[in-house]
C-alpha cells in the first residue's frame, strides 16, 4: 500500500534478547513519524514509505512484525498485542528519543491494521508513547473478531475456516499446520512465489481493477511484471526464517487486542482514522471496515471499486487524503 523507497533493512536487538527488523525512510530527525506494518506474506521493506508522506517530512518506520521474515517470534506466554506494545516502545525509543514535539501516526495494510489498532487502542499504562498519538490509517482492515460479533458473517468458507472459528477450535494448529504444508512449495523461492501470486492476485482482478493497474504502472513508469517480482520476492522472504508469523494469525485476530472498539474514551478518540476499503475483496469483506466504522469515532471512510489489492493503485490520493486529515491546512 506504501511505495518501496528503502532496500537497507536494519535490525534492533530488543530489551527481551529478540530481534526486530525494519525498514525506514524520511527525515530520520523529524518529529513525525509514521509507523506502517506489512500485510500477510510481506517484511517491512515492502511497506516502506509513500512519496506524498515523505514530500511533508515524515520519518517513515515499516517494523517486520513478530514471527515474519528476520524479526524475532513472540516470546512464549506473552500476549501478543503487549509483543507489539514492547517491540514499538523499544523501537522509538531507539530512533527518536526523548522528543518533546513526538507525533506518532500508524497505519497497516490487511494484517498489518491488527498492530495498528493495537497501538492506537492501547491503554496509556501499558504504552505511554500512546498519548503522542496524532493519527491512524487503515486499509482493507481487520475488524477484532471479540468485538465484532458478527466477523464471519461476509467470510468465504475458506477463509472462515483458515482463520475463524475453525482454525481456533481445532486442537494443535492443526489447520493452520495444514495450510503451512500446503504454501511451503509455493514460497520456498521467488519463482514459485510469483506463479502464486500471480494464480491467486493478480489474474482474478476485474476490469475495474485491471484497469486502474494499468494506469499505476505507466504512471510510475513500471515495466510489466515489476510489481509481481517484487510483492514475491518479499512473500518468500517473510517465511524463509520461520512461518511463526503466518501461524500465529488465527489466534491473534481472535485474541483480546487490549481494548473494544466501542468502548475508546474521548482522549484515545482524538486522533483521526482514516478508513481505506475495497467493495470486491474476496479475503477481507469490507463489512470489516463498516463495523470499524460504525464503532471508532473520528472516523472517515473511502470506499475503492476493486478487489485486495486495488488500494496499491490509488496510494498517492488515499495517504493524500490522510495527510489533509491528521495536518489540516
Amino acid at each position: 500500500m506504501m511505495t518501496r523507497a528503502s532496500e537497507e533493512e536494519k535490525f534492533l536487538s530488543l530489551p527481551d534478547g529478540r530481534t526486530l527488523a525494519y525498514a525506514e525512510a524520511g527525515d530520520p530527525h523529524s518529529s513525525d513519524v509514521l509507523i506502517f506494518f506489512h500485510g500477510t506474506f510481506g517484511v517491512g521493506e515492502s511497506a516502506s514509505a509513500s512519496s506524498v508522506v515523505l514530500e511533508k517530512g515524515f520519518h517513515c518506520v515499516a517494523p517486520t512484525l513478530p514471527g515474519w521474515g528476520n524479526t524475532s517470534p513472540v516470546p512464549h506466554g506473552t500476549p501478543y498485542n503487549l509483543c507489539i506494545i514492547s517491540d514499538i516502545t523499544a523501537l522509538v525509543q531507539h530512533l527518536h528519543p526523548d522528543d518533546p514535539n513526538l507525533k506518532l501516526y500508524y497505519g497497516g495494510g490487511s494484517f498489518g491494521t491488527v498492530p495498528a489498532q493495537m497501538l492506537y487502542g492501547a491503554p496509556y499504562v501499558d504504552f505511554p508513547l500512546g498519548r503522542h498519538t496524532h493519527g491512524m490509517i487503515l486499509i482493507v482492515p481487520f475488524s477484532p473478531f471479540q468485538c465484532d460479533k458478527h466477523y464471519s458473517h461476509a467470510f468465504p468458507w475458506m477463509t472462515y475456516i483458515g482463520i475463524g472459528a475453525p482454525a481456533h477450535y481445532v486442537p494443535f494448529k492443526l489447520i493452520p499446520r495444514i495450510a503451512k504444508a500446503h504454501l511451503e512449495k509455493k514460497l520456498n523461492s521467488v519463482e514459485h512465489a510469483e506463479t502464486f501470486l500471480r494464480h491467486s492476485m493478480f489474474d482474478k482482478m476485474g476490469d475495474v481493477e485491471r484497469e486502474a493497474y494499468a494506469q499505476w504502472r505507466e504512471a510510475k513508469g513500471m515495466e510489466e511484471g515489476e510489481l509481481e517480482r517484487r510483492i514475491a520476492k518479499d512473500m518468500s522472504r517473510s517465511v524463509a526464517s520461520s512461518w511463526d508469523g503466518f501461524m500465529d494469525m488465527p489466534e491473534v485476530l481472535r485474541s483480546d487486542w487490549g481494548f473494544c472498539v466501542s468502548d475508546l474514551d474521548k482522549e484515545h478518540s482524538k486522533a483521526p482514522i482514516f478508513v481505506v476499503s475495497s467493495t470486491h475483496d474476496d479475503m477481507i469483506p469490507d463489512t470489516m471496515a463498516s463495523f470499524l466504522a460504525a464503532n471508532y469515532t473520528n472516523v472517515r471512510v473511502k470506499s475503492l471499486d476493486g478487489g485486495h489489492m486495488v488500494a496499491l493503485f490509488h496510494a498517492d490520493e488515499i495517504w493524500t487524503e490522510f495527510m489533509e486529515m491528521v495536518q489540516p491546512p
